[in-house]
């Protein structure tokens, strides 16, 4: 069984800026190899020393020569592939012992990377993985703090060793670009960049993220000492012609009133959470504005469950300011909750837009952990008396199951509210038959959720609460061997 070789990219010199994959192969390697100069310093070690462990096997391996000449046969390039076929023959070595080898490579392996080398001739004759590295060009920006590119825009990467005209030529072709290489090559590059026009535009970066790193304009850098770990820098002509919107400009003010559905994050649509992402203040009940994590950033306005119509005149005042409100609610907010309340209000608000979002509400929920009993023709009530009279409920529940509609009911009853489910059962049994299923959702989506299907004979008032929604169901309604239940979509 053969090691396993690894390219492991080390970024651009800051060791913070070395992946948690690189890290952790590096301390796990048996064998950890890496390129220096004649001088013997290796800087890709230097990155990479947090990381090594006491007791591994080291590889240095240093390049016989750099731009010096040779009296090499093959001259400088023979002698540099001379170098490599032994240096892979060195890490074969212990890969047919069965030990891990990492070559470390300062930015990306296969970006430029001395470690390509290796990969090419020992690649194809052992398991392989190249671990990506944050490259010398992404740091520039990075620490330049200006977008290489943005939407269509081109981006050349040049070497600084290519002719002075060739360089010229791609540099007038392109939107942004990056030069590398650059030490000897300099002015080379920099007169490239004054031939196409460019030279204004361009910025110098020298070891970015190491110490000693250095940012200016190209134009100002004196030749003298432009070390091998620098580049030459277009970035975005975006940024060059963007302007800023003023400080005082905001988002657009509205209102938009927010369905958090019955509980919980998986709960809540997309534009909800976009609304809730965007929104400035948040104005609502306090335990549906508690269930929105907390963000700095935004206000929030807690306010009690009977006062809708001071809270949307709230939401809306806020909005007149300038501000980006949401209305949250639970459920959907056009279902017995703060939409129609805010809209009402709005008449007096006209130069204040409104927005509604929809949430998944409680019939639903309940309905689809039951099974599907709003499978056909269905009617939605509230049994709360605060906001109308109960002869209306009555009529309306009679209209209801003489019309053998399955009913979803909300508010079925409260602290102070008991006596109405009792009542609202007993008028629905003068049309409806004794074993009609009933469904009781409670805390759907919640930690204490439950779902308890019995009849409407049966149905037990004092096992009701807020937190519950009732599915009555129809004539045709039905109950599974299983306990699911649901509703046909034929009609007999």
């Amino acid at each position: 069984m053969t090691g396993r070789l690894y390219g492991v990219g080390l970024g651009p010199g800051d060791p913070d800026l070395i992946t948690v994959k690189a890290a952790r192969l590096i301390g796990q390697a048996d064998v950890i190899a890496y390129h220096a100069a004649r001088h013997g310093r290796s800087i890709a070690r230097s990155i990479a020393m947090p990381y090594i462990r006491p007791g591994q096997i080291e590889e240095l391996l240093q390049y016989p020569l750099t731009v010096e000449t040779t009296d090499h046969p093959g001259g400088y390039q023979g002698a540099l592939d001379d170098f490599y076929v032994e240096c892979a023959a060195r890490l074969a070595a212990h890969l047919d012992e069965g030990r891990n080898v990492v070559v470390l490579c300062e930015g990306d392996p296969l970006f430029y990377g001395s470690y390509m080398h290796m990969h090419k001739r020992l690649a194809h004759r052992y398991p392989t993985e190249v671990v990506p590295g944050v490259t010398s060009v992404a740091a520039a920006a990075a620490v330049l703090g200006r977008p290489l590119v943005e939407r269509d825009e081109i981006l050349t990467v040049l070497p600084g060793t290519l002719p002075g005209e060739v360089l010229a030529d791609r540099l007038r072709a392109t939107d942004s670009a990056a030069v590398l290489k650059l030490g000897r090559t300099f002015e080379k590059v920099r007169d490239a960049f004054a031939g196409a026009g460019r030279l204004d535009e361009a910025w110098y970066v020298e070891r970015a993220t190491m110490d000693g790193e250095r940012v200016v304009p190209l134009k100002d850098v004196d030749p003298e000492g432009v070390p091998y770990f620098s580049l030459a820098l277009l970035a975005s002509p975006a940024e060059r012609t963007f302007t800023p919107e003023p400080e005082s400009a905001t988002t657009a003010p509205e209102v938009v009133v927010v369905g958090l559905g019955p509980a919980g994050r998986p709960w809540l649509t997309p534009e909800a959470q976009d609304a809730l992402a965007t929104a400035t203040d948040l104005v609502g009940y306090g335990p549906y504005v508690d269930r929105v994590p907390p963000n700095p950033r935004q206000r929030r306005h807690r306010t009690g469950n009977r006062v809708e119509a001071e809270r949307a005149r709230h939401a809306l005042d806020l909005a007149r300011e300038g501000r980006r409100v949401a209305v949250v609610s639970s459920g959907d907010p056009g279902v017995f909750a703060m939409a129609s309340a805010v809209l009402e209000a709005a008449a007096d608000y006209p130069d204040v837009p409104v927005r509604v979002v929809p949430g998944l509400t409680a019939a639903q929920a309940v309905a689809a952990r039951a099974g599907a009993p709003l499978g056909h023709d269905f009617c939605v009530l509230s049994l709360s008396d605060l906001l109308k009279p109960w002869e209306v409920i009555a009529d309306r529940l009679t209209a209801a199951a003489k019309a053998d509609l399955v009913l979803a009911i909300y508010n079925p009853a409260s602290r102070s509210r008991t006596w109405q489910l009792p009542a609202a059962r007993d008028l629905l049994l003068e049309h409806r038959a004794p074993d009609t299923p009933v469904v009781i959702g409670r805390d759907v989506g919640g930690p204490e959720e439950s779902v308890d299907i019995t009849t409407l004979g049966e149905l037990d008032p004092a096992k009701v609460d807020m937190r519950c929604l009732l599915i009555i169901g129809s004539s045709t309604t039905r109950v599974t061997a299983q306990g699911t239940v649901y509703t046909p979509r034929r009609y007999p």
